[in-house]
């Protein structure tokens, strides 16, 4: 069978935005959950050019000023666009309110959509400390909800990893405290290939 001809080939750009966790910081394949999902995006019909922006230390703010900054570039000359969020863990680590969190998370998915730029949410998995996961469980919660009210894909990865055996023994064995590793990182891949990530993206 003959490939698809250039001029009906989709030409989407991808940007991803978030903080070590995008970034893939910890995986010793040097892959992390966004290249996996990648991988598993090609299509003989679609051209991916995918970006991943992730930032250590980023916060819903930084990630914010930097969707306004950064991602134009990206998608420029694009024929279609589309953002991934990945945010939350160091807005709970340098104090940012969960108020605060939701207008900067509500603030980009809103001039996303007006840029008619299609988003996907992915929350952050749970950590080590039982305290701080209480806190990423309501700033999930938040997500979940800003995302509801405007009909924008969102992928939970706190609940079915709290507890999860593999997920944890790949955070106790992590080099870099509250970062996984391979496995962690497959994990995180699987939830959002499994949460609506084809039908998003029209694979």
């Amino acid at each position: 069978m003959s490939e698809p001809s250039t001029s009906t080939r989709r030409d989407v750009g991808l940007v991803f935005l978030g903080a070590s966790l995008v970034a893939g910081v910890g995986d010793p394949k040097g892959q992390g959950w966004v290249t996996r999902v990648v991988a598993r995006s090609q299509s003989p019909d679609v051209d991916l050019t995918a970006y991943n922006l992730g930032v250590r230390g980023a916060t819903s703010g930084d990630v914010l000023d930097r969707f306004r900054a950064e991602a134009p570039a990206r998608f420029d000359g694009r024929g279609e666009r589309r953002l991934v969020l990945c945010v939350g863990a160091n807005d709970l680590a340098t104090g940012v309110s969960v108020a605060r969190h939701r207008l900067n998370l509500a603030t980009i998915l809103d001039e996303a959509q007006s840029g008619s730029i299609p988003a996907f949410v992915v929350s952050p998995p749970p950590g080590t400390n039982a305290q701080d996961n209480a806190g990423i469980e309501v700033l999930v919660d938040a997500q979940a909800d800003v995302c509801a009210r405007r009909g924008i894909p969102f992928v939970d990865c706190y609940r079915p990893l709290v507890g999860h055996d593999q997920w944890d023994s790949d955070l106790a064995a992590a080099t870099i405290p509250g970062h996984p590793g391979q496995a962690g990182y497959g994990l995180i891949a699987w939830l959002v290939l499994n949460g609506g990530w084809r039908e998003w993206l029209d694979i």
